[in-house]
């Protein structure tokens, strides 16, 4: 087990370097073009062009940044727990937990990402 040293911790790491950034096509690239991402409150998103869809429009929230307050990578999976802060679309501020818990293909792409949010359809 670890808990900072393995690839799936790094690509993760990445992910949210690149979420906080806006980048969106970089963000897509760490998945699998087969990828599924699970979200309270929306239908499963399945491949690049519905991860798209979600981060240019679907996504609630207008900016922010995450902080990793433990992250656990074992084999293909990694898990995080950490705090989101940042302003949503309608304009309110808000300050949450998050788990995610990712699953990686032998190739070291996000096959499966599951998030939960401490809060409702965040």
């Amino acid at each position: 087990m670890s808990t900072d040293q393995t690839p799936g911790s790094e690509q993760v790491r990445a992910y949210y370097r690149l979420v906080d950034a806006h980048d969106v096509e970089g963000l897509i690239s760490l998945f699998a073009p087969d990828a599924v991402y699970r979200r309270p409150g929306y239908d499963p998103m399945r491949g690049h062009d519905s991860l798209r869809a979600f981060y240019t429009g679907a996504r609630v929230i207008e900016s922010g940044r995450h902080t990793i307050t433990s992250l656990t990578a074992q084999d293909d999976r990694v898990t995080v727990s950490g705090v989101f802060e940042g302003r949503l679309k309608d304009g309110k501020d808000v300050s949450l937990e998050f788990a995610d818990f990712f699953t990686l293909t032998p190739e070291g792409l996000f096959q499966r990402r599951d998030t939960f949010f401490f809060a409702p359809l965040v």
